[in-house]
């Protein structure tokens, strides 16, 4: 009893910890690994712990827009892991587990496995974030056609403004889509910082081709050197994520 009790203490913990922070907290080294993988394929989603000091490790998915998942849990003393809730008895996931990994297998991906994956250990209440996983799958049959174009690169001053452009085509798919931006860079870790929900008014519908094209943009004022980075762009739509190909932000000046 005092076993779940403790179990659930730590879950409790773990979602306190992903509400009040999206950033990569214990270890500045982690990162944010992009995998793109088609309908079918498998893949596998790779967490080392030889340094780590913990006594139990979790997979968490959090799909765009949506709270984290608790996918499955491996104590350090026992040989294998366990997957919870929805997860427990889906075949097509598996834990590969030993002294030193904690990695995450999904055969047959299907287009639902689209989200961002965080390996996560935890030691006396304490948390620390090893490996994230942004999984893109792309559906090699579909008829839906998505693209997203991004501005490559802006040179500006310390104190002006900015806007970064982000257009999205899309194909027969004519169902509201969602925009997330993600900023990167040297001093942090990939994380989201706007969504934009739904279409805006820049958007244009050629009768011809029966596509849409739409233009979000970011506005930011008054930057300063916290600002540099790489701006992605991510479109969510009809069961597809799309990335940008990233936006470099480079800022020259003396402003701190």
């Amino acid at each position: 009893m005092d076993g779940r009790v403790g179990l659930l203490n730590m879950k409790m913990c773990v979602y306190s910890f992903f509400s009040s922070a999206y950033s990569w907290a214990q270890k500045p080294s982690s990162s944010l690994h992009f995998k793109s993988v088609l309908v079918g394929e498998e893949v596998t989603l790779k967490c080392f712990h030889r340094e780590a000091l913990a006594d139990f490790f979790f997979w968490f998915k959090q799909p765009l827009g949506q709270k984290p998942q608790h996918m499955s849990r491996f104590f350090n003393n026992e040989k294998n892991g366990y997957f919870e809730d929805a997860f427990k008895n889906d075949p097509r996931f598996e834990l590969e587990t030993d002294t030193d990994k904690n990695h995450l297998k999904i055969s047959n991906v299907e287009m639902s496995d689209s989200a961002t994956y965080y390996c996560i250990s935890s030691y006396s209440y304490t948390f620390t974030f090893l490996e994230g996983y942004s999984v893109h799958v792309k559906n090699s049959s579909s008829y839906i056609q998505t693209s997203v174009d991004q501005s490559s690169s802006e040179n500006i001053h310390a104190g002006d403004s900015v806007t970064l452009n982000c257009t999205v085509h899309t194909g027969s798919c004519d169902r509201e889509h969602r925009v997330y931006w993600f900023k990167d860079s040297e001093d942090s870790h990939p994380g989201l910082i706007y969504t934009d929900g739904g279409r805006n008014n820049q958007c244009e519908r050629n009768k011809n081709t029966q596509t849409h094209t739409c233009v979000y943009e970011l506005h930011m004022k008054n930057l300063n050197k916290s600002h540099a980075g790489i701006y992605y762009c991510a479109v969510a739509s009809c069961g597809h994520i799309l990335f940008g190909n990233g936006a470099k932000l480079d800022l020259t000046g003396e402003l701190q």
